[in-house]
């Protein structure tokens, strides 16, 4: 748990693939710091390829990262 919450730009990528995956929007960034934004602007594209590829639900249940 320690490790996920000093590691801010994984955690901020994570948090824009489920928002990616979920089909919310890019306005919905909550991060002002510019490296925090380009990893959930990064990981929200990713999302969206993968909802786009049908890799939602139980598909995508292998792009989840165990901790």
């Amino acid at each position: 748990m320690k490790r996920q919450k000093r590691d801010m730009n994984s955690r901020a990528f994570d948090k824009g693939y489920q928002a990616g995956v979920t089909g919310r929007s890019v306005d919905f960034c909550p991060h002002e710091n510019s490296a925090h934004r380009q990893s959930w602007l990064c990981g929200w594209r990713e999302g969206r390829a993968d909802q786009w590829d049908g890799l939602t639900g139980v598909s995508g249940v292998h792009k989840l990262r165990t901790l």
